[in-house]
């Protein structure tokens, strides 16, 4: 460790000149997790602290009776609530992993691999990241009803396995790789899915990790395919479900509130559990792809 006077620039051990960083950092911190706050006490609040004026940021009196209202709801509809919950978890992890096996492969190709309009095709993935999904709705909608795939299964997963920012991470991560390594291997008389598998896989997890939550959280939360392409309520999501709880409360708009807050703990538990998880991953990755 390099040292300046005497002081250590970069003590591993708390020293009091860290106090600066932590004076900005905690209140930083704590700023940025208050959503995650409300939203988890929000949940348990009862009915008179939801429409308390002015709004109340702490829960002063918690109550489960939000959840019982949501699994009373939830029983009384005619299509059980693990028939919902079934059909989002298959989605989830049918659609998480094909991406993370389509964006490893392709960004592999396109990274260590030679062959005609390589760069055109990566420009193209580059710009499809200009679009939001609002400006494609309608061509989208064509194209689905072209392949006949309106009201189907599978209208929850094909249309959501393009994932131009997962292909980008990607390769930008496997840049890092030193091609003398992959030369190396194959000089031993590796194939390509050897290569692939043995060295690309392992090298790149943190890239995997990324693609894994960003894939997750926008099919776990997806209430556009139930809406617009499913009729069979049979097919919905259990995050289209969640949605059209507090709707479905007819004449009493105030428990409908305490249902929607109750559901939406329950739709936010997820996409905070696995970044939590991953999150080391994540970091990696975005440090990763900036350097060249």
């Amino acid at each position: 460790m390099s040292t300046f006077q005497g002081t250590k620039i970069n003590p591993t051990k708390f020293h009091k000149s860290q106090m600066k960083f932590y004076a900005f950092l905690i209140p930083l911190a704590i700023f940025m997790a208050l959503p995650i706050i409300y939203i988890v006490f929000h949940a348990f609040k009862p009915i008179d602290e939801l429409f308390a004026y002015p709004p109340r940021f702490f829960v002063q009196k918690p109550t489960f009776q939000n959840f019982v209202d949501l699994f009373a709801q939830t029983n009384a509809s005619g299509i059980p609530i693990s028939r919902f919950l079934f059909n989002s978890i298959a989605v989830t992890i049918i659609v998480v992993f094909l991406t993370i096996l389509f964006s490893t492969m392709a960004g592999y190709a396109l990274s260590k691999k030679n062959f005609l309009l390589k760069k055109t095709i990566f420009e193209i993935n580059t710009l499809a990241l200009m679009f939001v999904p609002a400006a494609v709705a309608i061509p989208r909608y064509l194209l689905i009803e072209k392949l006949g795939l309106i009201n189907s299964f599978w209208v929850h997963i094909l249309p959501l396995l393009a994932m131009p920012i997962g292909l980008f991470l990607v390769k930008q991560f496997i840049d890092q790789i030193p091609n003398e390594l992959v030369e190396a291997a194959r000089m031993d008389g590796a194939s390509d899915f050897r290569i692939y598998t043995t060295i690309i896989i392992p090298l790149i997890k943190p890239a995997i990790a990324t693609i894994a939550i960003l894939s997750f959280q926008t099919v776990w939360n997806n209430i556009e395919t139930s809406t617009l392409y499913v009729n069979d309520e049979g097919l919905k999501t259990f995050s289209f479900f969640m949605s059209t709880l507090a709707s479905q409360v007819t004449g009493n708009t105030v428990a409908g509130q305490g249902i929607a807050a109750a559901a939406s703990l329950i739709m936010f538990l997820p996409n905070l559990i696995i970044f939590i998880i991953l999150q080391s991953q994540v970091m990696n990755t975005m440090a990763h792809s900036g350097i060249k």
